[in-house]
């Protein structure tokens, strides 16, 4: 169970009364789990989306390892600018998704792309 991390910024209460309820506020709108269950995340993040989908106010991260994703970091983000994390060469980065801009697909890695492409 590997920790998980929640940012929100601009967001109603009960953001943070229902993540204090099950995760440690450290600091103002950061809350952190070091043995979240995936199932529990699981839970936690669908609570968030149906909120920020109704409410559709304020920006909201959640962070975890998943070694299933490249890099090893799972994020998920709610509001806007929408980011991406890209594989350089092992090294993540982390980018605004521009309109208009192409996407590489989710397991593309930067130097397929060539600079002259790069959504950021």
């Amino acid at each position: 169970m590997p920790m998980t991390v929640v940012v929100t910024r601009s967001v109603e209460g009960r953001y943070r009364g229902f993540l204090a309820s099950t995760m440690l506020e450290v600091s103002p709108g950061v809350y952190v789990s070091p043995d979240l269950s995936k199932g529990v995340r699981e839970r936690i993040w669908s609570v968030l989306a149906r909120w920020h989908g109704s409410l559709g106010r304020g920006r909201i991260v959640m962070f975890y390892r998943d070694t299933s994703v490249s890099g090893d970091l799972q994020l998920r983000h709610l509001g806007h600018p929408p980011k991406r994390i890209w594989d350089a060469d092992g090294v993540l980065l982390v980018g605004r998704i521009l309109p208009g801009a192409p996407t590489p697909p989710t397991d593309a890695s930067l130097s397929q792309w060539g600079d002259e492409n790069l959504p950021f």
